[in-house]
Formats: C-alpha cells, sequence, structure tokens
C-alpha cells in the first residue's frame, strides 16, 4: 500500500503540501500575533497620517494654496482603512476565545482560518498604504484665483435687476461690441452698489474672462493708488521691488500682464476722467477680449472717458422705492398700528425714489410705533429735512460732493438759487438764466445754458424737455442744507416756498438774510417794513399780494431781482423807487393798470416783464425810454382788456411807445402784442422791431396787409399769436421770395396759434418754418386744410423735396367746422407726440402711415365717434395706432 502511495506522490510534493498546510495553520496558530502586529502597523500609519496633515494644514494658512489631489486621495483612503481596521479589532476577543489547544486548533476551524487570513492581508494592505506616503512628493499646490472677488452687498437691492442685465449683456453679449461702459447718475441713487453686484455675477455666471478687477477712484484723483489696487489684484505686489518702481515703469508691467488676459476693470465714484493708457491698461484689448465699466456723477466724465455705452441709473419707481422702505422698517413696525402702513408710504414718497434716503429715512423709523411719530416725521421731511434723524451725516454730506466738486463758484450759486423754487416745481430755464444773468452769475444765455448743461450733466439737475428743468426734492434739500445752515454766513437763505403760508414771515427774520423766496403762498399784504440791506434777491410771486406798503422796499437797496409775478396787485408802491440796484423786475400776471413814474428811478433795469398784464393802459411819459441799461422788455398781451379805454397807451397804433422801444440801444429781445392794423402797420416800418422781437400776437387786424415775408424774416421770433384777424393774404410771393423763405425765413418759429381767423382757408405758409413744434388752431370756420398740396404743387419747381413737419411736436385741432385734411398724404414726423382733434367733424383722415412716428408712442386724443370713424391708408397704418387713442374729456 505504501508503495502505491509513494508511486503517486513524490518527497517534494509532500514537503510542499506540508508547508502550505503549516502556513495556513500559521493564520489560526499565530492570530494573536498576526492581530498585534497589524494594529502596530495601523499605528504606524496613522502617525504618518498626522505628519502629512500638519504640514498640509501648515502650508494652507498661505494664501492661494490648497492640499493636492493625491494628498486628498490618500487621506481617504487611511480614512477607509481605519474603518476596516476597527472593525475587524472588534471581534479580536471573540475569535480568540475561539481557539483551543493552547492555540495551536479552533473550534471552528474553517471560521479561524478565514479571519486569520484576513488579518495577514489587512495587515500587508496597511503597510502598502504607509509606504504610499513617500510616494507623495507635493503636498500643496497654487490655486487658480477666482475670477473676482466678492464683495458685500447691502441686504435688500430693489429695482436695479432690469438695469443690472442690461450691464452684464453689454459686458458678455460679443456682439454688443462694447469695450468702455459708464453708469451714471445722481449720488446715492445705487451706482456703487450696481456695480458691486456685476462683480459678484461674476463669481456665479458663466463668462470668459480671466480676472475682474476693482478699485475705488473717489474724489481724489491718485493714479499711483490706482496702478497699487491693479497691481495688487494681478500678483504684482509680490515683486517686492514693484512698490518702487515709477508710474510708467509700473503702467508698462500691468500693460504686459493685461495683454495676456481677458480683463474686466470695474472703476467705482469716477470725479474727473482718467488717462487709462498711464495707468497701463491696454485699451487695445477692449471691446471683444476685455472691458471697463465704471461709475460717475457726471454725464460729461462719460464723454470724457469715450464710453461706448452711457447708462443712467434712476430713481427708484414708487412702487420699487415703497418695496424697499417696507424691507428698512420691517414688517412689525408696519403692522403696529393700522395708520402706519398709509402715513409710512406718504413718508417713502418724500425721498422721491432715491434709495440711499429711502435706507436713511426707513432705518430711522424701523422703531417707531406711534403714529404719532409718523406724521411728526413727514412734518420734518416736509418743512426741515435736515433735521431729520441721519440725513444730514448719511445723505446731505454725501450728496454734497457734487456740490464741492463742481468747478466754479458761479455754478454752485446757480445750482444754490434752484432751491428758491417750490418742491417740484417745473422751472423754465430761460426765465432761470434771466435771473442768472441779472445776479451777474451768467454773462448771457450762451453761458447760462453752458451752466445748465453742466448742472444737469452732474446730475443735480433734471430736464424736463428742451424748456423746463426740475431739482429733485432731495437735492433741493441738500441746497437748502448748504444754504441755510452750512454756509449761511455767505448764503443766509430765508425760503418759505410754496409751504401755504398767508402772512410773511416775521421781521427777526429777515435780518441778515441774502435771498428771500415766499413764492406760491396765500400771502394777501405786506405791511411791515423788513431791513435787510444784504438782499439780493426777493421772490413774492404766485401770492393773493394786493397791497405792499410804501415803505416796504425802504431798507433793500441791494437788491436786484424782484419778482412781483401772479399776483393781485392793482399797483405798484411808489417806494418801489428805493430798489436803486434793481436789474430785473417781473410784474407778470398781475392787475397793475399803469406803472408808476417812481419807476425811472430805476436806472440800472435790465430785464422788465409786462406780459399778460391784461388791464395795464397807462405809461408816463418817456418812462420805458428811460430806461437805458433795458435788454429785455416783456409785454406780451400787456393791456389786452384795456386797449378800448380812452387813452390807453397800448390801444390803437402805440406808435408812440414803439418809438420809445427804438431810444433803447441795448434793448435786444422783446415780445409785444398789436391790437389794430394800425398797430401792425407801425410795427412793420421799424425793422429793428422785426428783429429783437421774440413772441408776437396780432388781433382785430382787419385789413388784408398780412403777408408771410413780413414775419418770416423775423429772425428771433418764436411764438406768433394771431387771433381774429384777416389771414385772407397770408401767402408767399413771387419765385424769388419763396427761395428767400426757403433759405433763411421762420428759422427761430416754434409755435404758432391761429384763432378766430373765419376767413382763412389753408395754413401752407406753415410748411416754410423747419423748426415748428407746436401748431395750435381754434374757430377758424372757413380752414380746409392746414398744407395744401395745390400751393405746394404750384411751388415744387421751386422747393423740390420740402421735409416739413419734421419737428412738430403737438398739433390741437379745435372747432375748425370745415377742416377736411391736415395734409393729403402721409408725412414723416418723427418728433410727434401728441394730435388733439375737438370738434372738427369733417376731419376723416390723419396724415400717418405705419412708419409716420418711428414706432413712438404717441397719444390721439379726441371724441370717440370721431375716432371710430376714422379713415387709415391701410391696415398696418391702423394696427400701428391702434393704442394711441385717448377720449377728449
Amino acid at each position: 500500500m505504501g508503495n502505491i502511495i509513494s508511486s503517486f506522490l513524490s518527497s517534494e510534493s509532500i514537503g510542499s503540501a506540508l508547508s502550505i498546510v503549516a502556513g495556513e495553520a500559521g493564520n489560526i496558530w499565530g492570530l494573536q500575533g498576526n492581530l498585534d502586529a497589524l494594529q502596530t502597523e495601523f499605528d504606524k500609519l496613522i502617525q504618518a497620517k498626522d505628519d502629512l496633515l500638519n504640514e498640509v494644514n501648515l502650508a494652507e494658512q498661505q494664501p492661494r494654496t490648497r492640499r493636492t489631489y493625491q494628498v486628498k486621495g490618500w487621506l481617504q483612503r487611511v480614512q477607509l482603512m481605519g474603518t476596516k481596521v476597527t472593525t475587524l479589532q472588534a471581534t479580536r476577543a471573540q475569535e480568540i476565545d475561539r481557539l483551543c489547544l493552547g492555540g495551536f486548533c479552533s473550534k471552528d476551524l474553517i471560521s479561524s482560518y478565514r479571519f486569520g487570513r484576513r488579518v495577514v492581508e489587512l495587515k500587508q494592505e496597511v503597510i502598502d498604504l504607509k509606504n504610499e506616503r513617500g510616494d507623495i512628493v507635493d503636498i500643496y499646490e497654487l490655486v487658480p484665483e477666482d475670477p473676482a472677488v466678492e464683495l458685500p452687498v447691502e441686504r435688500t437691492v430693489v429695482g436695479q435687476e432690469s438695469i443690472l442685465d442690461q450691464v452684464w449683456r453689454c459686458i458678455t453679449e460679443k456682439e454688443n461690441n462694447v469695450g468702455i461702459i459708464g453708469l451714471y447718475g445722481r449720488g446715492g441713487v445705487g451706482k456703487t452698489t450696481l456695480l458691486k453686484q456685476v462683480n459678484n455675477h461674476f463669481r456665479c455666471r458663466q463668462h470668459n474672462f480671466d480676472v475682474v478687477i476693482w478699485v475705488v477712484v473717489s474724489r481724489e484723483l491718485k493714479l499711483q493708488q490706482i496702478q497699487h489696487d491693479i497691481g495688487e489684484r494681478i500678483g504684482l505686489l509680490s515683486d517686492k521691488e514693484w512698490q518702487s518702481k515709477s508710474v510708467k515703469q509700473k503702467a508698462l508691467d500691468i500693460s504686459n500682464n493685461l495683454s495676456q488676459k481677458k480683463f474686466v476693470l470695474l472703476l467705482d465714484d469716477i470725479w474727473q476722467p482718467i488717462d487709462l493708457t498711464e495707468v497701463g491698461v491696454p485699451l487695445q484689448s477692449l471691446n471683444v477680449e476685455s472691458k471697463i465699466v465704471f461709475t460717475t456723477r457726471s454725464l460729461d466724465v462719460c464723454g470724457q472717458m469715450r464710453a461706448d455705452r452711457g447708462i443712467e441709473v434712476s430713481t427708484l419707481t414708487h412702487g420699487q422705492a415703497w418695496k424697499l422702505f417696507q424691507e428698512e422698517v420691517g414688517t412689525s413696525v408696519l403692522g403696529s398700528h393700522p395708520d402706519i402702513p398709509k402715513l409710512a408710504e406718504t413718508l417713502a414718497k418724500e425721498c422721491r425714489g432715491l434709495p440711499l434716503a429711502l435706507k436713511t429715512i426707513g432705518r430711522a423709523m424701523a422703531s417707531r410705533r406711534n403714529r404719532e411719530q409718523w406724521q411728526h416725521a413727514i412734518n420734518v421731511l416736509r418743512t426741515s429735512a435736515s433735521k431729520f434723524p441721519g440725513m444730514e451725516e448719511n445723505v446731505f454730506s454725501r450728496l454734497k460732493f457734487s456740490y464741492d466738486c463742481l468747478p466754479r463758484d458761479e455754478l454752485r450759486s446757480c445750482l444754490l438759487y434752484c432751491c428758491l423754487f417750490p418742491e417740484d416745481f417745473r422751472i423754465p430755464k430761460r426765465e432761470l438764466i434771466n435771473y442768472w444773468i441779472s445776479e451777474g452769475f451768467s454773462d448771457g444765455f450762451g453761458d447760462g445754458y453752458t451752466i445748465v448743461g453742466d448742472l444737469v450733466s452732474a446730475c443735480l439737475l433734471e430736464e424736463e424737455d428742451d424748456n423746463y428743468l426740475k431739482m429733485h426734492d432731495v437735492i433741493r434739500d441738500m441746497a437748502l442744507w448748504i444754504a441755510c445752515k452750512i454756509r449761511k454766513k455767505e448764503e443766509n437763505f430765508l425760503v418759505r416756498a410754496g409751504v401755504g403760508i398767508t402772512k410773511a414771515p416775521k421781521i427777526e427774520e429777515w435780518e441778515g438774510v441774502k435771498r428771500v423766496s415766499l413764492t406760491d403762498n396765500k400771502i394777501e399784504s405786506l405791511s411791515e417794513i423788513p431791513n435787510c440791506p444784504h438782499l439780493q434777491t426777493l421772490f413774492l410771486d404766485r401770492n393773493c399780494i394786493m397791497e405792499i406798503t410804501d415803505g416796504f422796499f425802504e431798507l433793500m437797496r441791494s437788491v436786484p431781482v424782484l419778482s412781483l409775478s401772479r399776483n393781485s396787485l392793482t399797483e405798484l408802491p411808489s417806494g418801489i423807487s428805493s430798489l436803486v440796484s434793481l436789474q430785473h423786475l417781473d410784474v407778470s400776471y398781475t392787475d397793475i393798470r399803469g406803472l408808476p413814474h417812481e419807476l425811472k428811478a430805476l436806472l440800472n433795469l435790465r430785464y422788465l416783464n409786462l406780459e399778460r398784464t391784461y388791464h395795464l393802459s397807462r405809461f408816463p411819459p418817456e418812462l420805458i425810454s428811460s430806461f437805458s441799461k433795458l435788454e429785455v422788455l416783456r409785454m406780451l398781451e400787456s393791456g389786452a382788456d384795456s386797449t378800448a379805454e380812452q387813452g390807453s397807451d397800448l390801444s390803437e397804433d402805440a406808435e408812440p411807445l414803439m418809438k420809445e422801444l427804438l431810444c433803447l440801444k441795448l434793448l435786444n429781445l422783446i415780445s409785444f402784442s398789436l391790437y389794430s392794423s394800425r398797430g401792425v402797420r407801425n410795427f412793420l416800418k421799424f425793422p429793428k422791431l422785426l428783429r429783437i422781437t421774440q413772441a408776437l400776437s396780432i388781433s382785430d387786424c382787419e385789413i388784408p396787409l398780412l403777408n408771410a415775408s413780413h414775419l418770416a424774416y423775423m429772425e428771433h421770433l418764436k411764438d406768433l399769436f394771431i387771433d381774429n384777424s384777416n389771414l385772407e393774404e397770408l401767402k408767399m410771393g413771387c419765385s424769388a421770395e419763396v427761395q428767400k423763405v426757403l433759405q433763411c425765413g421762420f428759422r427761430s418759429l416754434h409755435l404758432a396759434t391761429i384763432a378766430f381767423c373765419s376767413r382763412v382757408k389753408d395754413l401752407t405758409w406753415l410748411a416754410f418754418a423747419p423748426n415748428l413744434k407746436i401748431i395750435v388752431i381754434m374757430h377758424c370756420d372757413d380752414l380746409e386744410e392746414i398744407i395744401s398740396v395745390e400751393k405746394l404743387n404750384e411751388l415744387s419747381d421751386i422747393m423740390g423735396e420740402l421735409n416739413f413737419f419734421a419737428k412738430i411736436e403737438l398739433l390741437d385741432l379745435y372747432h375748425a367746422e370745415s377742416l377736411k385734411s391736415i395734409y393729403q398724404g402721409a408725412l414723416p414726423l418723427p418728433q410727434l407726440k401728441e394730435i388733439r382733434v375737438t370738434q372738427c367733424p369733417k376731419l376723416k383722415t390723419l396724415p400717418l402711415n405705419s412708419s409716420s412716428t418711428k414706432q413712438r408712442n404717441i397719444v390721439i386724443r379726441g371724441g370717440k365717434d370721431w375716432w371710430e370713424e376714422l379713415q387709415w391708408e391701410d391696415q398696418a397704418t391702423q394696427n400701428a395706432f391702434s393704442t394711441s387713442f385717448v377720449p377728449s374729456r
């Protein structure tokens, strides 16, 4: 038998088998030693891990460093290995108890064998993992910088979603081809907040830029500081020698660095243009590859920085402002009393959509739970805004930077002057400039309009349209704060404009003041005599003043500007002669019947406004001609209700008055009314009067003497009123005359009002007024068409292609019973805003087609029946204007 076995198994095979059995058996009888060895190797692994973590943590304290992915992976495997070892060691006692025969055998041989083998394998895995530590050379790496550093913004940002999206598209859409973007607007409107949001968008939106650089420029321009901030962002400051380099050397370094990147440079709060090439910004990289976005309070700076796109950051709408105000006040306070929400909305309206004011006032009211506190706050804000908590330090002081940065004292004075007008008042530009000229702030209208432009560009005034300005309420409050408190010694204003007072301020309040505005109140008399020898400006207009004591002006001999307009005065006090420095006198829209001879003492008068003094009939002889310095005389509709009076100086021919005007060598602008055929004839005899007339009213001209050529060459004629006159002969003459009118006629005419001219058939001559903006036609019973195609065709060889009504904004047709046509055909009317039609039953068409107004939203106002019967050129035209109709009231 033994021989049989030996013939099958060699001695080597038997020895190898026994060795394997002994080795595998070692997993059982050597179990306890293997478990101890596993723990020892695992402890070494943990020590290696801790050493590595110390190195990594130390490295990560340096900026822009992070552990490598190799380190992260190894540490994760160590953590998993720890779980395995802990799990296995947890069954140690159980597996040891299973052994018998002194540890050389097991009660469950298979189970013990498998456990022992796992211990040996795991020990080797631990050893291998520990050895992998030696393969890790780089334990940390430099982190690629985020394109932008996140900036803190307000907790609540309201009303900037649309403009933020617009700016973002300008930056990121390549087809826009915009390199430099200027965000402009008044102080406190949210420009910095908007720019911070743009910056933060680069951290959460997809884009292709390498680096976004944020720089605060501020009022004092420091190129080296701008270079420092740019250098710090792009890593140039790591070179210690860079700080000591010159501006030119730094600029070269910055240019070389940025030329290799797609960058966005955000410049906050620019007050004056920056030479970006001197800073080192490579402008050749702009448009597609890189962008510059800046904020400024000045529209002029946008132009000087050569911005490809200027975007105005406007005040909030009422809904947006109310939402922001509620966020600042808090729902708890708003719900603490049923009256508070309505009072809070009133208070929010006083901020006129300015976020800075809304936040300041909202936070000040965030603990006020009493309705009386809210009512008091409204009263304070309306009467003395600077006393409201936080307004001086948080709002006015910041807005004052714009005032301080105006380049000339005259500009600052002109801005403060605007706070003399009531809140929300539409300030006529020409009237304002006339005040400035008389005050010595401006040299003339050209300079005056430049000042207006500068203040509008600085976002301190707003243009309503071509003729009017507005001052934002918070800007006005800031100006009053400066004039009445900060610069009281130099300015010292007393302003009670538009607050409804019935009596003038007490005499003590007038002492030492320089400018007084009591405009737009309910004052009926001025019976006391104020002592204010330094007074420069006195606005008393828009009251109910019927009486002024003779001595009222006695102690204000330095006043150059006095406005008494829109009062119930029937006569001027003789004491007005005390105003020997007076240059500007406005008594328009009053009931005065005559001018006192004491006015002859006003030797410095340069501006006299008598417009619409309907009852004025008497002028002392040679009074007007005594004003040797007079430059402007406004008399439109003066004496309109007194022309029938016997002995009226404005009735009949008015020739004596005209001759007095001719004596005034400096007179360069008049407005005038003519009330008879003789008056018209006399007026036409004096070329100087024709040349300097800005507004002309002609009434009751019965004989057919008016020819368009008489009016065409009045080079300054802006407003023309023709009433109850015979216009049958108002037509062009020979072809040479037509050519002349085409070249230089009616150049200044903006407004034409034709009323009660019953026999006129057409007004074709209006086609020759290229700058006409407003046409008003009233009670012209025989008028059939405004522009006669037949008459134009007769002149077509001379006129060629005439683009008339190109600047028309308003067409107002009232009681023209026979009117059939404005013009037979469609006209391009790019500036048209409104057409009004009242009682014109035969007018069935308008000179419009689908492209007439270049997609402008216009208003067509008229009766509902008239609108429904209106005939259109085609369906496209009807569709284009289907939403334009507004029913007449």
